[in-house]
């Protein structure tokens, strides 16, 4: 099937590595031209050299979203080299995972900063030439905490059950000037952080890593983690012309997972 992403200008955030990198890539396979960020230069540069090949146009800009400027900067730097912008994939952010005696105003600040607002700040910052351009796509990876929240990751629900508000908000009013503004909503998947995040499940209930790691499988009806592969499968769909109708959605992608499961 052709996706119709030839030749289409996308902005992937967090695409040094992980989901970014994996949505990018799809994106680069379907003939898109790509401009990733992210706030480590070198993991950067060395990852748009990576997905250019053997054909691919990636283009490398730099810059942390947590600060307006800089928000400001990549979308004016991808601008300036590519001419448009047409697709936004908001990936970038984490939020610290944690029982709610153990967080810290810091923690709640941290993740409300990255994994919310910066995604509010590119929204703010590409839709303006989304609306000269006469339409776009903003596809939102949040992240199923949001829809089914839980305990030891207070602040991650928090920060995605906003950014899930703002999403389908936003798409209401964007949509009349055909930009569509959908999410998708991840459980747990296996990127570099996911050793990380185990050992978090892990040191909260007081059990090894390996038992952390069963207990989230056994969450899942499937019985695995997702890949970073499979949400870049679903995400590029949804940045394409092929879903042309769909605004708004909230795209569930956990294999069911139970998190009741998880305790």
């Amino acid at each position: 099937m052709d996706l119709g992403l030839t030749g289409k200008v996308a902005l992937v955030t967090g695409g040094s590595k992980g989901i970014g990198k994996a949505v990018a890539r799809g994106l680069v396979a379907e003939g898109a031209k790509v401009a990733i960020c992210a706030r480590t230069k070198g993991e950067l540069d060395a990852a748009a050299a990576e997905l250019a090949k053997p054909r691919g146009d990636v283009f490398a800009v730099a810059g942390d979203l947590t600060r307006e400027a800089d928000v400001k900067k990549i979308v004016e730097t991808t601008v300036g080299h590519y001419g448009r912008i047409d697709i936004l994939v908001n990936n970038a952010g984490a939020a610290p995972g944690g029982l709610l005696l153990d967080l810290t105003e810091d923690d709640w600040h941290k993740a409300l900063e990255l994994k919310f607002l910066g995604y509010v700040r590119c929204m703010k910052a590409v839709i303006p030439y989304m609306l000269k351009q006469g339409g776009g796509r903003i596809v939102n990876i949040v992240g199923n905490d949001g829809v089914k929240p839980i305990g030891i990751e207070l602040t991650p629900s928090a920060a995605n059950a906003a950014d899930l508000a703002v999403t389908v908000a936003l798409a209401e009013q964007y949509g009349r000037q055909n930009i569509c503004i959908n999410a998708i909503n991840p459980g747990p998947v296996a990127t570099e952080r996911w050793d990380g995040l185990i050992g978090g499940i892990a040191r909260i209930r007081n059990i090894s890593p390996s038992e952390a790691q069963k207990r989230a499988e056994i969450s899942i009806p499937l019985g695995r983690i997702c890949t970073p592969e499979e949400v870049a499968n679903v995400a590029v769909f949804v940045a394409s012309e092929r879903a042309s109708f769909m605004n708004g959605a909230v795209i569930t992608l956990d294999g069911g997972q139970r998190k009741a499961l998880l305790d």
